[in-house]
């Protein structure tokens, strides 16, 4: 069973101490499966692997645009998050789900990734906007559409990011679909550091506002099949397990804050 928290917006930096305070429950068995549905005020988060000169933009500009910067400990390059993107932060723990493939028992960071763009695929079609993998690359992108005169209106673009931490088998970070973002903040950028291909969102490709709480609540019922799991809603964290403590202070190097071997998947 997957638990599903939609928290509203927050803050990045509370974001990375709640997923800290869940791993660690998780690991000792003292929660299950959970998933975190959240929006988050204006941030560039920078990935294990990401290049420092993929941040176009000055501090002063990223002040003038209240973003604030973040180094975490996912793959993957740099990204941003914002209002009107829908993130989603699995905290599974990757033994208790069966693989497709007949010599593994437990689900691989790969077949893990995939499933979380199964998820995505599927969410955006619900909303009848077609997206596909493009080999060699993480994430979900828009197919080409093209007019009735053959003039391609909408060129490949990115719509969603993932990129996750696995520690002893445990998920942290995930994804983030771009519903209503706005746009201009990638400018500030190389997404995920790729130049060739454009972002985009939902309200992008349909040329209408969506709601979030439907894509969020498609997401759910999405995660279900692609997980082979029932869905639970749960109303507060405290549903989740009485309580859950989430440290007041900021860590200071999130990239430290894991000593064990990790696996990481950009």
């Amino acid at each position: 069973m997957i638990s599903i928290l939609q928290l509203g917006t927050i803050d990045y930096a509370t974001g990375l101490r709640l997923q800290q305070s869940l791993v660690e429950m998780r690991k000792e068995n003292r929660i299950g499966d959970v998933l975190l549905l959240l929006e988050h005020t204006p941030v560039i988060t920078l990935g294990r692997n990401a290049n420092n000169a993929n941040v176009l933009a000055s501090p002063e500009q990223l002040r003038n645009r209240g973003v604030e910067v973040f180094e975490c400990d996912r793959g993957g390059d740099v990204t941003f998050h914002g209002p009107g993107q829908l993130v989603g932060y699995p905290i599974f723990d990757l033994r208790a789900f069966t693989s497709a493939e007949a010599k593994r028992k437990t689900l691989g960071a790969i077949e893990y990734v995939r499933r979380l763009e199964e998820v995505l695929i599927r969410t955006c079609a619900d909303f009848g906007i077609e997206t596909q993998r493009i080999p060699g690359l993480t994430g979900v992108w828009t197919a080409p559409v093209s007019s009735s005169s053959g003039n391609v209106v909408f060129s490949e673009a990115k719509i969603a990011a993932i990129g996750v931490h696995i520690s002893r088998g445990v998920t942290s970070h995930g994804f983030a679909l771009n519903v209503n973002t706005d746009l201009d903040f990638f400018n500030l950028i190389v997404p995920c550091g790729i130049n060739a291909k454009p972002v985009t969102s939902m309200t992008k490709q349909l040329g209408r506002p969506v709601s979030l709480d439907e894509v969020a609540q498609c997401v759910s019922h999405n995660f279900g099949i692609a997980f082979n799991s029932e869905i639970r809603r749960l109303e507060t964290l405290d549903a989740l397990t009485g309580t859950v403590g989430i440290p007041m202070k900021p860590p200071a190097e999130f990239r430290q804050l894991h000593q064990e071997e990790d696996t990481f998947w950009a």
